[in-house]
């Protein structure tokens, strides 16, 4: 971990991108306030021994009530870009009927006070909390959602799109169908190939049918879409171990992302994926490809792989951080900075990617509150650590235009409930009092002569 940390934003070019993530559902609360609707979230939740101590974000950190005081709050720590997600069931409560305008105006005044603020918006689509009713329709195994995906984004276009110019299509389509629609930890909870399969496909046609609309619709649109990815490194440097990191590299960081580029699916490195045959119809391989904007890249760690005959498809496993005497964040994910420079390398490989930009990155770590004060001394060092790498890749020639720290303030986090801490800003789950950690103090320091 560097203890000597010098670069300064203007080390990383006048263009590079400064800014702060975070998510609709994990964040707003008001889930059933103002003509919202369900989304698989709410249901996922409310299901006994789903979530870490059963918790939910029916709350969360009430974002929909105090977006201004952490909007305010962002501005005073000099951030000037913010990712948001839209959730899709406050502004279309069933996901293809009535327009709740309700939900409409919500998601303006947040666009317009960020503007007001001189922060400029970066809005994610679909940040996972897929409508209730559509996936009782099947979600995203059903091909109709590419119907229900058009209607739900051309709405967004054509609303915010006059404010809005930077924009974000799905967000990590391997984590909502892999975690969701194959091992059923997160919403809607469904599991096999026979949901995962048919969840890939149709992602993959909503991720770039969402950027043919996008760009059409939204004059001086800077359109993106975001991908998970963890290195992938071998348990040893035998044959077998090698192509079990080869197949979960393909799974984890190809799957998506190749298609797209008019690549098709990476079938030869994972035989299994030749039987999403069955989903695909003729002409879908150009309907898959779209020329982004940019890439969004998603990395907090790697992955050591070893050969495992017992796990079905991929025969790799992955073995945990904890039993790799490595250090460690409370999501027994390695502190490896290395990773991102190396994801960064490997998507530079791919032809015809306008830009790159981080656009989640950040770790949680336990936080204690002494006297108001957070002295989160192991985020600190891991940003500075992942910073470097981002510059080192820079230094390298490395296509590199952006980075978003996940996350601004500490939100609800999906299965690990609100134990996983990974904010900037620290909040008090009783009172929703906002304090800001040591992390989130050094980034404004560091942000001040941008």
């Amino acid at each position: 971990m560097p203890t000597n940390f010098k670069l300064k934003p203007q080390d990383f070019g006048e263009n590079f991108v400064w800014g702060v993530s975070n998510a609709a559902y994990q964040t707003e609360g008001a889930y059933n306030v103002n003509g919202k609707g369900l989304s698989i979230w709410d249901d996922f939740t409310s299901q006994k021994g789903k979530i870490h101590n059963n918790e939910h974000a029916n709350v969360a950190v009430d974002f929909f009530n105090k977006y201004k005081e952490d909007i305010l709050l962002m501005k005073s720590m000099n951030i000037p870009n913010f990712r948001f997600s839209l959730s899709w069931s406050r502004i279309i409560p069933d996901g293809n009927g009535e327009v709740n305008q309700q939900g409409i105006d919500f998601y303006n005044r947040v666009i317009n006070f960020c503007l007001e603020c001189n922060i400029t918006p970066w809005v994610t689509l679909y940040h996972w909390d897929l409508p209730l009713a559509l996936e009782k329709q099947g979600g995203w195994t059903n091909r109709a959602i590419l119907g229900w995906f058009e209607k739900y984004t051309t709405l967004c276009a054509n609303t915010f799109g006059d404010r809005v110019k930077h924009w974000m299509v799905l967000n990590e389509p391997m984590v909502f169908t892999g975690a969701g629609y194959f091992l059923g930890v997160h919403a809607p909870g469904k599991k096999g190939l026979k949901n995962f399969l048919p969840a890939i496909h149709h992602a993959t046609l909503c991720q770039a049918l969402g950027g043919r609309i996008l760009k059409k619709t939204v004059k001086n649109g800077i359109i993106g879409t975001t991908f998970s990815c963890s290195q992938i490194t071998p348990y040893k440097n035998t044959r077998k171990h090698n192509l079990a990191a080869k197949k979960a590299d393909t799974l984890l960081n190809r799957l998506f992302i190749e298609p797209l580029l008019g690549m098709d699916y990476p079938t030869e490195s994972l035989p299994v994926l030749k039987r999403l045959k069955a989903y695909i119809k003729p002409g879908d391989d150009k309907l898959s490809e779209f020329e982004f904007d940019f890439i969004g890249i998603q990395n907090y760690t790697r992955e050591v792989v070893k050969h495992s005959y017992f796990v079905p498809y991929i025969q790799a496993k992955i073995i945990k951080a904890s039993k790799r005497q490595v250090e460690t964040t409370l999501m027994d994910w390695e502190v490896y900075p290395p990773s991102i420079y190396n994801m960064i390398k490997q998507f530079n490989q791919y032809k015809n990617i306008k830009k790159l930009i981080i656009t989640e990155n950040g770790a949680a770590f336990t936080d204690v509150v002494k006297n108001e004060n957070i002295e989160d001394t192991k985020r600190l060092n891991y940003f500075k650590s992942h910073l470097e790498q981002v510059h080192k890749a820079q230094q390298d020639g490395l296509n590199i235009d952006g980075y978003f720290a996940w996350t601004f303030t500490d939100n609800f986090e999906w299965a690990e409930g609100y134990k996983a801490r990974f904010g900037l800003v620290h909040v008090n789950f009783s009172n929703q009092k906002r304090t800001i950690k040591s992390s989130g103090k050094w980034f404004k320091s560091f942000l001040e002569n941008l």
